[in-house]
Order: C-alpha cells, then sequence, then structure tokens
C-alpha cells in the first residue's frame, strides 16, 4: 500500500503497489511536454539555439510517454479493480482522452522537430505508428467515454466540468497532426484519402465541442465558480479552439499537392475565414479562465495535476496563432504566438516544478484524500434564500 510518505524511487522496485493510484490523467505530462517542441518550432521567428531545445523537449515527452506506458501496464496488470474503478468514475474517466493525446502529440513532434535527433526515415515511421494508434485509442475514448456517461456515470449537467471535452478533443489531435505523413505517402489516393480522413476528425470533434461546450458554460454562469482545485481545467477549453485552427492551417498547408482544383485553394481561404474568429474566442476564454485562476489561487487554490492544464491547450493556441500569421502575413498573430509561447514555457517550468517534488516526496502516488467541501458561493440566489 502506498502512503504519503513513500518516494519516488518505489516505482524501482519489484512491487506493483507504487502505481496504484497512477491514474490516465498523468498523460497530460506527456503532452504538455511535447507541444513545448512543436510549438516552438512552429512560431515564426528563430533564435539561436530554439530548435535544439525544442528538440531535447521532444526527446523529454518520449521518455515519459514510455514511462508511463510501462507503469500504466502495470497498473493494469496488477489493479484492475482500480483501472475499472478509473472507467467507471465520471471525473476520471474523460481523462482516457489524455492518452491517445499524448501518443499524437509525441508523434507529430516527431517529424516536425524529432527528426533532428532520430532521422527523417525513422520519424516518419514513428510517427505512423503513434498517428494510427492514437487515432484508434482517440476514436474509441470519443465514443466510449460519451456512452459510459450516458449509461453507467448518472452525471447531472449541473456538474458538467470541460473534463468532459477531453476525449472529444482527440480527434481533433489527429486532424492536426495526420496531414504532415501525406507527403510521405504514394501520391494519389493514400494521400487524398488521408488527408480528407483529416478532414473528417476535423468535423467529428468540432460539432461534438459544440455540443459539449454550452453545457460547460451553462454550468459556469448559472452553478457558480468550479471547485478550486478544477479551476485550472477552464483552460482545457483552449484545446479544441487552438488545435482545431492549428489543423485547418495545416489543410491549407498541405492541400495544394493532393488536392486538385478548387478544393485546395477552397481550403487555404477556409484557413482564414474559420482561424481568425475561432482565435478571437480563444482570446475571449483565456482572458476568462485566467480570471477565475486569479480568484481561485486568493481563494487557497493549491497545486494539483490540473496545472498541467495551463500546457498543452495554451500551446496548441500558439500552433494556431502561428498558422494565421503563415497564412494573413500579419504580425500581430506572430506576436501573439510569441506572448503565449513564453506563457506556456513558464507555465510548464511551474507544473513540471511542483509535479517533480510532489514525485520525489510520494505525495502524488498516495491514495486521493477526500476533499473539504467548499463554501457555496454567494450568489444574488444564495443572498435572497438567506434573508428569506
Amino acid at each position: 500500500m502506498v502512503t504519503a510518505a513513500q518516494p519516488l524511487f518505489a516505482l524501482s522496485r519489484p512491487r506493483a503497489g507504487a502505481v496504484r493510484h497512477l491514474g490516465p490523467q498523468w498523460y497530460a505530462t506527456v503532452m504538455g511536454t511535447a507541444i513545448l517542441g512543436t510549438a516552438g518550432v512552429a512560431l515564426p521567428v528563430r533564435p539561436p539555439g530554439l530548435r535544439p531545445l525544442c528538440a531535447a523537449f521532444w526527446a523529454l515527452s518520449l521518455v515519459l510517454l514510455l514511462g508511463l506506458l510501462a507503469a500504466r501496464a502495470l497498473h493494469w496488470r496488477h489493479h484492475r479493480d482500480q483501472a475499472r474503478a478509473h472507467l467507471l468514475d465520471p471525473a476520471t474517466a474523460p481523462f482516457y482522452g489524455c492518452l491517445a493525446m499524448a501518443l499524437l502529440a509525441v508523434g507529430g513532434g516527431a517529424l516536425s522537430v524529432g527528426r533532428d535527433w532520430i532521422g527523417t526515415p525513422a520519424a516518419v515511421v514513428l510517427d505512423a505508428v503513434l498517428f494510427t494508434v492514437g487515432t484508434a485509442v482517440g476514436l474509441g475514448a470519443a465514443v466510449a467515454v460519451p456512452y459510459l456517461m450516458a449509461v453507467r456515470h448518472r452525471v447531472e449537467a449541473s456538474r458538467a466540468t470541460p473534463v468532459w471535452l477531453l476525449p472529444l478533443v482527440a480527434p481533433m489531435v489527429s486532424a492536426a497532426v495526420g496531414p504532415s505523413l501525406a507527403p510521405h505517402l504514394p501520391a494519389g489516393q493514400p494521400r487524398e484519402t488521408l488527408l480528407l480522413a483529416c478532414v473528417a476528425l476535423f468535423g467529428l470533434s468540432l460539432l461534438a465541442t459544440f455540443v459539449m461546450l454550452p453545457l460547460v458554460f451553462a454550468r459556469l454562469v448559472t452553478g457558480g465558480p468550479l471547485p478550486l482545485v478544477l479551476t485550472p481545467t477552464l483552460f482545457l477549453v483552449l484545446g479544441p479552439l487552438g488545435q482545431s485552427t492549428t489543423a485547418a492551417g495545416r489543410f491549407a498547408e498541405i492541400a495544394p499537392g493532393i488536392l486538385p482544383g478548387p478544393e485546395g485553394r477552397g481550403l487555404a481561404v477556409f484557413a482564414v475565414l474559420y482561424g481568425v474568429p475561432v482565435m478571437g474566442f480563444a482570446l475571449l476564454w483565456l482572458c476568462l479562465a485566467a480570471a477565475h485562476v486569479v480568484r481561485a489561487r486568493r481563494h487557497g487554490m493549491g497545486f494539483a495535476m490540473t496545472w498541467w492544464a495551463f500546457t498543452f491547450p495554451v500551446g496548441t493556441c500558439v500552433t494556431g496563432a502561428a498558422a494565421l500569421a503563415r497564412h494573413t502575413g500579419l504580425v500581430v498573430y506572430g506576436l501573439l504566438a510569441c506572448a503565449l509561447y513564453v506563457a506556456l514555457v513558464a507555465a510548464w517550468g511551474v507544473a513540471a516544478a511542483h509535479t517533480v517534488r510532489r514525485l520525489l516526496s510520494g505525495e502524488l502516488l498516495a491514495a486521493p484524500r477526500p476533499a473539504p467541501a467548499e463554501p457555496r458561493p454567494v450568489t444574488a440566489r444564495t443572498t435572497s434564500g438567506a434573508v428569506r
């Protein structure tokens, strides 16, 4: 049994108890690290040393992915009861979307920056494998998690959180990283099939997000602020916004050599007409989420693994803004991408430092403790009820 004082080196012992409470949310560390590399090389500026640093971040994400896959395999082998409990827990099951996104993020990074270390042929093979597996896992999660929510979890609309978006965003990540593989396929039908499959994944994820996002926003407006520990998850809404803008930009860049005629040119127009308003909404949500986080910190919000929500979603906005900078030629989008990247690096540094410190102490591997009840936020409705 793992205790709060059990240190990290317990993971290296021939005991599987150390991974009993290692949930799928840990894949967020892989996503948040991989996006540092892919977002960095997408920037419109190339300061000296940036690309080697981005390659190092990608290599670190690959190591993290391999380590977590091994640890999670031990978890499923020795603690199947806990694994099933995670699937039946409405607060944990959506994090299975993080597994798919971690695979896709590392795979996409292999081709964009990892090839500097492992070479282009190996990067293509690695990306193809991780893209295929990640897309299959993502589609499975996009179906299975909403199904479990409907028939087993018995969730209420008043408990909606941005975490519900995680399994629905995974196909959008596939849509964003898949087009880079198309030029490495035989010309003709294979390339066109992959590109249009990515467009289909784009539509699948986007429409599913449009269905789920109103529930999250309505709960936030009518139910008051999220619990302190969940407040950082508001940044997860940026994921489908930034990633869809990135995907639209990639379609426009790859399509001319694959889709003849007006279809290829139409995707270039779509990248701008779609990306500009969506990025505007992303900036609005960024300000709203940041205001909630500032409030939560003032009310005593401490570190939790939800802080990794400050990384990958912001990174998708970096790549989205960089795509708009390329397609519009506007300097303002380049400046926005650079500013968001600075915030991304800072957020990753804070989240990583807290994670390593608490991992070494064993705190993050211990059994979860019941969260203390938080006071109900004061609103006009609660005030009037108290008066009566």
